[in-house]
């Protein structure tokens, strides 16, 4: 990573969001350029890293710690506008609890990325809503989708994994070349350490670990090919206050409203920012959660966002300080001249 220098508040037009310290820390490697810290409105509450992926200047805050859900995140994302008012969008980058079907082969790693449907925006509350009077529960209201900008850099990287171009692998091999303390908590566990169970088994009662769990009730999925290992996902995140931890709910949601990923954050940002949400699957959310594979989920989340934010065009944040600053040396050159 680059040294750091100063910018100004007007120079940053995109934030990152994450709601986990080892979020934040995926995040942070991923800049190419570190910049110092700046001045704070008396509204906002949040701890800020500033810097440079590519040609875009990103604010990256974190949830507090112990406090994570939708009201969390919108409060977050509200404070960052106080500090920074030209942002213009935002990225949740993080981990989040996969749902496989038959139509989806989701594994440990592996990377979901919210885009719209045919009758929603790419993100749904799943628990915002309302019981009726036969006893149903009926969602109400749709998130909005991600800005053009984001869809269109999604589909260019979704091309190139098709055809075997993608660069998630490369980024995080890397990061852990260049950042060796980060190998312990964030290298792949490895194909051998997941293990997706029939979502009518629950983990023993008591059990830390999974060595007690009847291996008779693992799923049998082949094992993918080398260079396939980790394949990014596109379609609807469900996000809610409540984490699901539940093998057969995960099941009937995924099946009901054709869910890939749940978790807690991302509703409270749609509709503050204009927004994308990136989840590295950690676990698969059922009774057998572990924290083995939250590193490495939160890295190759970070490193999509990376290789994302590489692809859009738009206009960038160094693009608008260039700009300014033509803006004011004409301004000055007037001013001489008069």
């Amino acid at each position: 990573m680059a040294s750091s220098k100063t910018l100004s508040h007007g120079d940053y037009l995109m934030g990152w969001v994450c709601a986990l310290p080892l979020e934040m820390a995926a995040a942070s490697v991923m800049l190419d350029e570190a910049h110092e810290p700046l001045s704070q409105s008396p509204n906002d509450s949040n701890t800020y890293t500033l810097g440079r992926i590519g040609n875009h200047n990103i604010v990256i805050a974190c949830l507090p710690i112990g406090v994570y859900g939708v009201i969390s995140a919108t409060a977050s994302v509200v404070q960052m506008r106080f500090t920074f008012p030209q942002i213009q969008s935002a990225l949740m980058v993080g981990i989040g609890g996969g749902a496989p079907t038959s139509y989806f082969d989701i594994r440990l790693g592996d990377v979901v990325v919210s885009t719209p449907t045919g009758t929603s925006g790419g993100v749904i509350q799943y628990d915002y809503g309302k019981t009726t009077a036969g006893g149903d529960f009926e969602r109400v209201g749709i998130l909005d989708k991600p800005p053009i900008l984001f869809l269109t850099a999604v589909a260019q990287l979704q091309a190139k994994y098709m055809v075997g171009k993608g660069q998630i692998s490369q980024i995080v091999s890397k990061t852990l070349e260049e950042n060796p303390s980060m190998k312990a908590m964030f290298s792949c566990p490895g194909e051998r350490h997941d293990f997706l169970y029939h979502g009518d088994y629950d983990h023993p009662a008591l059990s830390t670990t999974c060595g007690l769990c009847d291996s008779r009730r693992i799923v049998k999925r082949d094992p993918r090919r080398e260079g396939e290992l980790l394949r990014v996902h596109y379609g609807l995140i469900a996000s809610g206050n409540k984490v699901i931890k539940h093998g057969q709910t995960r099941d009937r949601l995924a099946k009901e409203l054709g869910i890939l990923c749940f978790e807690m954050e991302a509703a409270g940002l749609m509709d503050q920012i204009p927004c994308l949400v990136i989840r590295g699957i950690s676990d698969y959310s059922d009774s057998h959660k572990n924290k083995d594979w939250q590193g490495y989920a939160a890295l190759t989340a970070a490193a999509y966002a990376k290789e994302l934010l590489s692809k859009i065009t738009g206009r960038s944040s160094t693009q608008a300080e260039t700009t300014r600053g033509m803006q004011s040396d004409c301004m000055c050159e007037s001013e001489l001249g008069s």
